[in-house]
């Protein structure tokens, strides 16, 4: 019998041990696994090390039940399974599938060669093969590390596929891959043109948005540039009308940006069925109840939280001053960095948060305080009290405060439709062409694509001011208090506004645009 590369001899000549190639995620990558199975003639048993959870633990009884009823007998041996490298924890039952295969192996139930595969997936007690989270990550880093074939559950075939230069091979069943490893029924490699990607159409549009022409223009702002927005107003004002219409406008995902979506979300477990690449951006909008763990991420072993979920799209808070204070705090970093670091005893992850904040909240506790017809029944100390729940630092750090008014009755009785979403979105897409244009040549690494994301450095080659916009923003910094962190704010917004009426230099109108979206809380937080 000739020696095949997934096994090797003991001294006596005997085929004892198995070794295959499985998978891992930690954090955002993944990394290669080898599953190692030692058996030897000895009192039965069955010793799994390498720091598996107890998910890994529990693959033996699914793999037992798995293997009688696929025809393959468990090993009445002595078995010791070993997933290297060992010094990094191995989590879920995603190496149940590697691990009947080592074990038909070692036994010498099958004579197959798995040199350059790579094997993932979770059984069935039948020997079905259920989908596991992270697949994505894993097949990039098979074909980094020269993998020439992948082994995936058909209902993770989709994300897969989008990785050119490696075979993706899906599986329903134990059977099916055996025949496919010995050469009797091949599975067919998948690809990326196997899987409809429809464009999705986003139900909301801002044509059913009644008046409130001032918040739709500053929200077309935001979109164009990727910036932070709150909007203030009485209840029934249409605040989170407009905040959920926003995807509807959004600018279209960059490749990049969309493998790292799908990534992101496919780590988290949430991406949906059969999709090979996320090309909408996310959406989230958590309760106010969420914890600081649910939000920033976190657990015994970290996961990404709503922050990171919503990377590259929008995150909704509604109600603002109604989440807990550390909660809202834990947001400071993740808007400044771009990134969320969860750090717990076991080690220190890293999760991507580029995401365009937008923040909703009434002006008081009743809601009414500021309404040109109904009085507030606040005292003027609940009025700050509650106000104040949201802090001076978080607020600076959103771009642009919008008072969102009540609607009056002409305009909610006026039969005519706004502007369509679709008629945004296409002057949203001219400016941030223009953005990505723009930082190609000064971003090498191609993480910049938006003026939200600008470096300080960046702002005065980008930032080109006419002498009267400097001096309407040099009155405007010593009128108003500006911290420097707004002023760069307002001159991010100001280019954004430039490039959405296709200026190349700053003029004193965008200038003025951008401070009148940025002195909304001189009128509420102080006085």
């Amino acid at each position: 019998m000739p020696i095949i590369p997934s096994r090797s001899l003991n001294n006596e000549g005997e085929f004892v041990i198995a070794k295959l190639k499985s998978a891992g995620i930690y954090g955002m990558e993944a990394f290669i696994v080898d599953v190692e199975v030692d058996v030897t003639s000895s009192f039965p048993g069955f010793e799994l090390v390498g720091l598996p959870d107890a998910s890994v633990k529990e693959s033996k009884e699914r793999v037992r039940s798995a293997m009688k009823n696929c025809g393959l007998c468990f090993p009445s041996k002595r078995l010791t399974v070993n997933l290297a490298p060992a010094d990094i924890r191995k989590e879920g039952p995603l190496y149940d599938l590697p691990l009947l295969l080592a074990m038909a192996i070692g036994d010498g139930q099958l004579e197959i060669n798995t040199e350059g595969c790579v094997f993932v997936g979770e059984l069935s007690l039948t020997g079905e093969v259920r989908p596991v989270t992270g697949l994505l990550a894993m097949a990039i880093k098979a074909r980094e590390e020269g993998m020439g074939s992948i082994f995936v559950p058909v209902g993770n075939a989709a994300e897969a596929s989008v990785v050119d230069g490696i075979n993706v091979y899906p599986v329903c069943n134990v059977e099916e891959l055996i025949n496919h490893l010995l050469g009797n029924e091949a599975i067919i490699p998948v690809t990326m043109a196997d899987f409809d990607m429809p464009c999705e159409e986003h139900p909301l549009d801002y044509a059913d948005v009644c008046g409130q022409s001032a918040a739709r223009r500053a929200i077309e702002v935001a979109a164009a540039g990727g910036h932070n927005i709150m909007l203030i107003g009485p209840p029934g004002s249409g605040k989170s009308m407009l905040a959920k219409r926003l995807p509807s406008i959004l600018p279209d995902m960059t490749f990049e940006e969309s493998i790292e979506t799908t990534k992101l979300h496919s780590i988290a477990g949430v991406l949906p069925d059969s999709t090979p690449l996320m090309r909408t951006r996310p959406y989230r909008a958590p309760h106010h109840t969420v914890s600081s763990a649910g939000l920033s991420g976190g657990g015994r072993y970290p996961r990404p939280g709503e922050i990171s979920l919503a990377h590259n799209g929008v995150l909704f808070l509604d109600e603002l001053p109604e989440y807990e204070r550390p909660v809202l705090e834990g947001l400071r970093q993740p808007l400044e960095d771009g990134q969320v670091t969860i750090s717990r005893v076991s080690g220190s992850l890293t999760y991507p948060s580029v995401i365009m904040l937008v923040a909703a909240m009434n002006p008081c506790p009743c809601g009414f305080f500021g309404h040109p017809q109904k009085p507030c029944i606040c005292g003027r100390g609940a009025v700050a009290k509650y106000l104040n729940r949201v802090s001076g630092p978080l607020l600076d750090r959103l771009d642009l405060h919008v008072e969102v008014p009540p609607v009056d009755f002409e305009s909610l009785s006026d039969s005519q439709k706004g502007e369509s979403s679709a008629d945004i979105k296409a002057r949203v897409n001219r400016a941030r062409d223009i953005q990505l244009e723009r930082f190609r040549a000064l971003d090498e690494s191609g993480k910049i694509v938006c003026n939200a994301r600008m470096t300080p450095a960046m702002l005065g080659e980008v930032c080109e001011l006419s002498d009267a916009a400097r001096g309407l923003l040099k009155g405007a910094f010593d009128r108003l208090g500006l911290s420097a962190r707004a002023y760069d704010r307002i001159l991010k917004v100001s280019r954004t506004v430039a490039d959405l009426a296709g200026s190349e230099r700053i003029e004193p109108a965008h200038i003025a645009e951008a401070i009148q979206f940025r002195s909304l809380d001189r009128k509420y937080w102080n006085g």
